[in-house]
């Protein structure tokens, strides 16, 4: 399956569940690069809209690159009353939009699915020349509590889909941040993003991973109820927590050989 095509029938459950970001990381665009209400910047891989959301509440003028149609229909619906919300239909290595016409660029949760070569000839196109490139992830810790402990050992049942798709090796995430941007420059910053939630929450938001078995997946009822089994075991209040640290890498983009 494509990239392009893996969340078209978990879009729903992305747009409710997934967990949004820390209004901290808007505060450190701010401080890096200048940014001042209007600024325009490309939210590219966008998704259902989720940090555009945040993007557009800090008074920036947000164009949201999503080739997903589903995902992006999402976004569209949800994001439609704010004024400086422009919607594209586009790749990241290819989006259309005008040269130099941006002063950021962010990726949420979506710079693995991109082909990194080609994503980085067309930001340092699409960038003014003093222009940001923000890449950003929220990491679940998979061992800080008894209950993330179990919800690991469910996932890592999974298999190949689960495997390949979570990119465990954080080295080898780094040595490709480190290639997309100029030797030395990158920077780093982390915030606490704990995430909260009662079990249709948690439910949805598993439901919402391209690795987990969708409606349909003659495994889905299975994965579902020990999902549901080990939120009985932990919940507290109706509630588990998972730890969770958004992680942002930025800098400037590095050049490119012709």
């Amino acid at each position: 399956m494509k990239p392009t095509e893996r969340f078209s029938n978990r879009a729903d459950d992305y747009r409710r569940y997934r967990p949004g970001y820390p209004v901290a990381v808007i505060d450190l665009m701010r401080d890096a690069c200048g940014l001042r209400v209007g600024a325009s910047v490309a939210d590219i891989g966008s998704g259902t809209g989720i940090f555009s959301k945040l993007l557009l509440e800090g008074g920036f003028d947000v164009t949201a690159v999503e080739p997903n149609e589903a995902m992006r229909e999402a976004a569209e619906q949800d994001l439609r009353c704010f004024p400086g919300f422009h919607s594209v239909a586009a790749a990241a290595e290819e989006t259309g939009l005008p040269a130099a016409s941006f002063d950021a660029i962010t990726v949420a949760q979506a710079f693995h699915w991109f082909n990194h070569e080609a994503a980085l000839r067309e930001f340092q196109r699409l960038l003014h020349a003093d222009g940001f490139a923000f890449i950003i992830w929220n990491h679940r810790q998979i061992d800080t509590s008894p209950f993330l402990c179990d919800y690991e050992e469910l996932l890592r049942t999974l298999g190949l889909p689960y495997e390949s798709v979570v990119h465990r090796d954080q080295n080898a995430r780094t040595r490709s941040l480190e290639e997309f941007f100029p030797a030395g420059s990158l920077q780093v910053a982390r915030f606490e993003n704990p995430h909260t939630m009662d079990w249709l929450a948690l439910r949805g938001r598993f439901l919402s991973a391209s690795y987990a078995p969708a409606k349909g997946d003659p495994w889905h009822e299975e994965y579902v109820t020990r999902l549901e089994k080990i939120f009985h075991k932990h919940a507290v209040n109706d509630l588990v927590i998972f730890d969770q640290e958004t992680k942002v890498y930025y800098g400037k983009p590095g050049k490119t050989e012709k």
